[in-house]
């Protein structure tokens, strides 16, 4: 799965920053997804580095994370680097000091900065401001490291993705469901969401993404019809209320309680391969039945585990170490 070492040599990601997969070409999406199975690799062969050695990562979080913090925390760790945690409780950042400003007092002590929060506007300025990598851990508008790890998971389970079929079920504009829908676009895989038209995807987002598409070879489709997951070899949900929405979360039980996925569902693939993925946290028995996420189909956990690995190579590409 690995790419020829001449194709590997030509692309460097060093000094970028990951703030959406838009800005990322399908071959440098294809760079980070094969070092990611390698870093995968030397950790499960027992190979361990100090390639962060000497190195800092500053973690900014406004809304909580157990899988995003966790993997940024340990794969800088236990590369000798120096991860530290910012709550919004613990620096000034947006009340007593502008982001830009925050952003030029990080850069100049940290090698790059992880941001998990609300503003799509926020991961941008202190990208802007800091001179070091930042990565975005999600926000409102994105999620892409989550969409890496979703790619290598597909990847471990059906080998080339291009003309694999993935279907996002629920609420289709979150930031999950746009993040696959961009790398899908761009790496050739079919993307379908099936949502309620409330929930559909921005126009323009969809517009950029049948462009990636038409490069790629890749079909997206946005349908309200439960009969659009017949052939997906992957079916993805995610949470009916994201992160700061909760005060919606008796409407969109409305509205998305016939888009649960369970076994009925999965059964419609019509395909007996077809796997189960969850960005998680998962709320059992609301957008997924317990049947279906603890359930043979169900890849979650090495999906959650592979967001450690991807991130990992993410860092080791951006900060130039990864050879």
């Amino acid at each position: 799965m690995m790419l020829e070492k001449e194709t590997c040599m030509a692309v460097s990601l060093k000094g970028r920053s990951l703030l959406t997969l838009k800005d990322f070409s399908p071959e440098e999406i294809r760079y980070l997804l094969d070092l990611s199975h390698r870093v995968k690799k030397e950790r499960r062969d027992g190979l361990f580095h100090q390639r962060f050695k000497g190195r800092t990562l500053a973690m900014i979080f406004e809304k909580r994370s157990t899988r995003t913090r966790c993997a940024f925390e340990t794969a800088f760790g236990e590369e000798g680097g120096h991860p530290v945690f910012l709550s919004t409780q613990d620096i000034q950042l947006g009340s007593k000091e502008s982001v830009e400003d925050t952003a030029r007092v990080l850069g100049r002590m940290f090698d790059c900065i992880e941001f998990r929060g609300f503003k799509q506007q926020t991961v941008e300025t202190l990208a802007s401001y800091s001179g070091v990598p930042v990565y975005n851990g999600l926000t409102d508008s994105y999620h892409p490291t989550q969409a890496l790890a979703d790619v290598m998971t597909l990847e471990e389970r059906f080998g080339d993705v291009r003309g694999l079929s993935l279907c996002f079920v629920g609420d289709g504009r979150n930031n999950v469901a746009v993040s696959l829908m961009i790398i899908s676009s761009k790496l050739g895989i079919h993307f379908t969401i099936v949502a309620p038209e409330s929930l559909f995807p921005g126009e323009e987002l969809v517009k950029t993404c049948t462009e990636y598409a038409d490069e790629s070879k890749a079909r997206i489709k946005i349908s309200t019809a439960l009969e659009s997951v017949h052939g997906a070899d992957a079916i993805y949900t995610d949470v009916w209320a994201s992160m700061g929405e909760e005060a919606k979360q008796a409407e969109r039980e409305r509205l998305l309680r016939p888009y649960q996925v369970n076994s009925a569902l999965m059964h419609r693939t019509g395909k007996s391969i077809t796997v189960f993925l969850h960005c998680l946290p998962a709320v059992k028995e609301q957008e997924v039945t317990t049947e279906v996420i603890e359930g043979e189909q169900s890849v979650v956990w090495d999906e959650a585990e592979n967001r450690k690995h991807t991130i990992k190579a993410l860092m080791l590409a951006t900060l130039g170490v990864e050879r």
